[in-house]
């Protein structure tokens, strides 16, 4: 029988989701090279996740940061840019809005397994994006932000900086599937330049 999840499990399982997001989306649209990933069980998926030093140290960092803010109930939005390298310009923008549910917006305790699929299908549809968005043509030529958005009231550490939202404007959005704990909503979309 499974449990339904604490704010701390509730906090783990979105950082965790978060993780894996991130490599899929770095994977999936060519902004590091393929040999750069190794295939991973998680959800009952075969995924990609980064082996390069680095890439994982950085990716680790944002997240342990993200992971106290969510802890706090600080953080309501992670946003990962695609960036074209040369011109400067959003070509991506992945947008991952939590809701911290207040106890009038709960629905009851949520099974962890009911949350497992729900990311299982959002993941799903990460990986099907590829089908329908435009081919990142020039290969090597593309980097990533990652923006936290967070209350007023944050302890923002040195190494993260104010920054503009990076909209795309006039893109094409797309709104992707949802996944609740006991306490928070993640609700995706991604933008892009038609």
């Amino acid at each position: 029988m499974s449990q339904p999840i604490s704010l701390r499990g509730s906090t783990r399982t979105i950082t965790e989701f978060f993780e894996y997001s991130i490599n899929s989306i770095l994977y999936q649209r060519g902004v590091y090279p393929p040999e750069d990933f190794n295939t991973v069980k998680k959800y009952g998926l075969t995924l990609l996740k980064t082996h390069d030093d680095e890439l994982k140290q950085y990716i680790r960092r944002i997240l342990l940061q993200v992971h106290k803010w969510l802890l706090g109930g600080k953080c309501n939005k992670l946003v990962l840019c695609i960036v074209d390298k040369d011109e400067g310009d959003v070509v991506e923008r992945w947008s991952f809005d939590v809701t911290h549910l207040s106890p009038s917006e709960k629905e009851g305790d949520i099974d962890e397994e009911v949350t497992q699929n729900q990311i299982r299908g959002l993941i799903r549809q990460i990986t099907a994006s590829v089908t329908f968005l435009p081919e990142l043509t020039k290969e090597g030529s593309y980097t990533f932000n990652v923006l936290a958005y967070t209350d007023a009231y944050a302890k923002v550490p040195l190494e993260w900086a104010d920054s503009a939202s990076k909209e795309i404007e006039g893109g094409e959005v797309v709104q992707l599937k949802s996944f609740s704990t006991n306490d928070r909503r993640v609700t995706a979309q991604v933008s892009y330049k038609f």
